[in-house]
């Protein structure tokens, strides 16, 4: 009896094996084209508009290219750590603004010391713009009428490595103020705002309509008030050379924020990549978002300006940091549009 239940434990084993040689066999007979290849979509946190917009935009990035590649949208916890990713190559796509190109370039923040392992970013395909600005509890609001008056307080300007915290920094430097920022989960915001543990947070709208989801989330736990800058902060800004933009807080918010107009600081938000990305699929990208801006814009407000004026928007940010190459993918775009400048150069 022993030796019959041998001969069929070996016979199961033998066919067991021949049965996983076939499988290996078939899969490696696979036609080489078969296998999808990869592009990893780096963005910021999950409960972030980048990531949001990323995740909604797969779909459309994979049948542009054909089909020949897998997209995966890879959050981390800031947008300066997304950057870091693409460019060390743990991804390909790498959300970025403009202010953290330029403090990429000048080797300046979070990319001080800073070698990539791959390649830096280049220009490759801008979005949509955000504006940052700043709110605090509406029970303390009576205690801040200027942004001066956030100057050395604890204030948590959006998760450290964001580009609206990089932003403010920028903002701060021009003003003279001191930047004291206070790390929190975003999600906590409303609990240290009503605890007093934060004077204030930086808020931004993207377009000039859509709140973050963390931000819904506050204005539905709390009453917030907009502390606008004053009049002579907003002339020194100007004065330096950075835009301070009018948003209509109906348009992103759901209650009263206690001003008629809030007046922001806008960056121009892009997903960018390294220039050894082949140049066909990035030329198949930006001809699919351009194609699809209406449908974008629809489904987000977000992407309204970009709809108005896509070719417009590319070239902006290429303007805002014209010494840094451009893809060669994006150049053969705006080659076509009749929107390329000789004066940029094209990443090699």
């Amino acid at each position: 009896m022993k030796r019959e239940e041998s001969r069929v434990r070996n016979g199961l084993g033998a066919a067991l094996g021949v049965a996983l040689i076939a499988v290996f066999g078939m899969t490696a007979s696979e036609p080489a084209h078969a296998q999808r290849k990869s592009i990893r979509w780096a963005t910021s946190s999950v409960d972030s508009y980048g990531y949001k917009v990323a995740a909604s935009m797969v779909k459309i990035a994979e049948d542009a290219l054909g089909g020949e590649y897998t997209i995966t949208v890879n959050p981390y916890p800031s947008t300066t750590g997304a950057m870091k990713a693409a460019m060390d190559g743990t991804g390909e796509i790498g959300y970025t603004a403009d202010v953290g190109m330029t403090q990429l370039y000048a080797g300046e923040g979070g990319f001080k010391n800073y070698t990539p392992a791959k390649g830096k970013l280049v220009h490759a395909w801008y979005s949509y713009p955000m504006e940052s600005f700043m709110a605090t509890s509406a029970k303390e609001a009576g205690k801040y009428k200027c942004w001066s008056d956030f100057s050395g307080k604890p204030v948590f300007y959006t998760t450290a490595g964001f580009m609206n915290w990089l932003n403010f920094q920028r903002i701060y430097k021009t003003l003279g103020y001191e930047f004291k920022h206070v790390q929190i989960d975003a999600k906590t915001q409303s609990d240290a705002l009503q605890a007093g543990t934060i004077s204030g947070s930086v808020a931004y709208t993207t377009a000039g309509r859509s709140l973050a989801p963390y931000w819904k989330e506050t204005e539905v736990r709390m009453d917030v008030k907009v502390i606008n800058p004053c009049p002579e902060e907003v002339a020194k800004l100007k004065a330096a050379g950075l835009a301070v933009v009018d948003v209509d807080p109906k348009n992103a918010f759901t209650k009263d924020i206690g001003v008629k107009q809030i007046h922001g600081v806008p960056i121009l938000f892009a997903y960018n990549v390294r220039a050894d990305m082949p140049e066909d699929v990035v030329y198949k990208l930006v001809s699919a978002f351009y194609k699809n801006k209406d449908k974008l814009a629809e489904a987000d407000p977000g992407f309204t300006p970009m709809a108005k004026d896509f070719v417009g928007m590319q070239v902006q940010g290429i303007n805002a940091n014209p010494d840094i190459p451009v893809h060669a993918g994006l150049a053969r775009f705006l080659k076509e549009q009749k929107a390329w400048n000789d004066k940029w150069k094209i990443a090699k």
